[in-house]
Formats: structure tokens, C-alpha cells, sequence
């Protein structure tokens, strides 16, 4: 697959999360990407991804929940990007 084609530009609202506040993306990351889940963090298992919000690139987790995928954002990231729950987020993500 061609590296351009495995970039995806999403759009959305970022919720208040179980763990961290998060962003629902609307695709499966191992289905679209090939990719397999790995190990996160105890208990977690997700899929890791790189993420570019205009010049700023951070590194991040997509996990499943609830039957849908969601992008996990650390309160350091939000920090980085100015952004908290209830703001709407454009960025661009592809696998890590």
C-alpha cells in the first residue's frame, strides 16, 4: 500500500473519556491499515498511530469501545494542541 494512501483525515469532538478524553474515529484501524492490535498498557490493547494537527505531530493510541474506535488524548496532548473536551479537532492520522 502506498504510504499516501494510508493517511486519513478525520474530524470530530473530543469526549470526555473513562481514562483520558478521546476522539471518535470512523474506521477500523486493523481492517483498513492491516494492522494488529498490541499491548498498550496493562489490560489495554489498541492500535498505535501518529497524528498531525496542522505543523504539530504527536504519537497515540486508537483502542476499541463500545463497538466503535476512539483516538486517546492525554491531557499533555491537549495541552500541545490548545484544545479540552467539547472543541472540534481536524488532524490527520496514519499507522506508527
Amino acid at each position: 500500500m502506498d504510504a499516501a494512501m494510508k493517511v486519513e483525515r478525520i474530524s470530530g469532538v473530543i469526549l470526555t473519556g473513562h481514562k483520558c478524553d478521546a476522539l471518535e474515529v470512523p474506521l477500523d484501524p486493523g481492517a483498513k491499515w492491516d494492522m494488529a492490535a498490541q499491548q498498550i498498557g496493562p489490560g489495554r490493547r489498541g492500535y498505535r498511530v501518529a497524528c498531525r494537527v496542522e505543523a504539530l505531530q504527536f504519537d497515540s493510541c486508537i483502542v476499541a469501545r463500545s463497538k466503535k474506535f476512539w483516538l486517546l488524548l492525554s491531557p499533555e496532548i491537549e495541552q500541545r494542541l490548545s484544545v479540552k473536551a467539547g472543541d472540534t479537532v481536524r488532524l490527520s492520522l496514519e499507522p506508527a
